[in-house]
């Protein structure tokens, strides 16, 4: 990898369960310390109560590897140990679950799946992309299983693809849901119940997904706080209407409409676009449903304004 110039600085997400985090931490956090240091790795795992993890490895690309080495020698110990009192004949492959920008998915699997035929043919590592996307990203799981040593090469082989491929636009990284952490909306703020007490929630874009998908009204906090209006499935559907630049609406639309429509589906609300009015600079939005998916679908096409006239680039 370093003959080849690509010695480069990279970022790769895996999606753990709590068990295997566990194992990844080891007691009192010495495991991946000694993964850490050994490695020249940035291993950051996410906070929370959640089945899973995000485990987010830095560094240049033969600091990954060494990381990702470590990881996939820890998983089969782990299987060796679980196998020691197991009746089982055959041992289990390791398996990992990469977290990679759904935009860079297609170079992964390249024309008519050749690529990822070609790196399941030179590792010997079986290889999924996950068909859907994550739920409230633009991110999909990437499964890798086989021996250690296949493991290695296929994560090589992806960061290759990856870094000659970089993701398109901004990324809406996948963040894994606490276990069924009960959320209150009150005052415009979410919280969610841990314990005896209410904590903001931080995340807006999941905050506003579970909106949109609960029917039931929320419990204000305190009943001096009023309460999010519009969530009883009684109430009748609202309208908001956004006015975009001209020279804007084309990322909001996408090619052949590709973005409005993934707009409309993560949202749930309907949206219309007026014809340009002769003389007008602005395109009138029409969108229509609850408080709860118009809020989220305010944010989505917000979120693709700011990447356009922040220079990323159309996502």
């Amino acid at each position: 990898m370093t003959e080849s110039g690509l010695n480069v600085t990279l970022t790769i997400r895996l999606l753990m369960h709590g068990k295997e985090v566990g194992s990844i931490i080891g007691k009192k956090g010495e495991t991946v310390k000694k993964m850490r240091e050994e490695s020249g790795a940035r291993i950051n795992i996410s906070e929370g109560n959640c089945p899973e993890r995000i485990v987010t490895i830095t560094g240049p690309t033969d600091a990954i590897f060494k990381a990702f080495a470590m990881i996939a020698f820890k998983f089969e110990e782990d299987i060796d140990n679980s196998m020691t009192n197991s009746t089982a004949t055959s041992k289990p492959p390791v398996t990992l679950r990469l977290v990679v920008p759904a935009s860079q998915c297609g170079s992964l699997i390249g024309k008519g799946g050749s690529k990822i035929k070609e790196i399941r043919e030179s590792t010997g590592a079986q290889v999924q992309v996950a068909g859907d996307m994550l739920p409230n990203s633009t991110e999909r799981a990437v499964t890798i299983s086989g021996m250690p040593d296949a493991i290695i090469q296929c994560v090589k082989q992806i960061c290759v693809v990856m870094l000659e491929s970089p993701p398109k636009g901004a990324t809406i990284p996948y963040r894994p849901k606490p276990a069924s952490a009960p959320v209150i909306f009150a005052g415009g703020q979410a919280y969610t119940i841990q314990g005896q007490y209410a904590i903001p929630h931080p995340d807006q874009l999941t905050k506003l997904h579970q909106l949109a998908m609960q029917h039931t009204p929320f419990t204000p906090l305190g009943q001096t706080t009023p309460g999010f209006p519009g969530l009883d499935a009684n109430n009748p559907a609202s309208t908001h209407e956004l006015a975009i630049p001209n020279d804007l609406i084309g990322c909001i639309i996408g090619r052949q409409g590709s973005k409005i429509n993934e707009i409309r589906q993560m949202s749930g609300a309907q949206i219309k676009i007026a014809n340009a009015a002769e003389g007008s600079t602005e395109r009138q939005i029409t969108i229509t449903g609850s408080p709860a998916n118009i809020s989220l679908a305010q944010y989505l096409i917000n979120a693709r304004l700011t990447s356009e006239v922040s220079g990323m680039g159309p996502l």
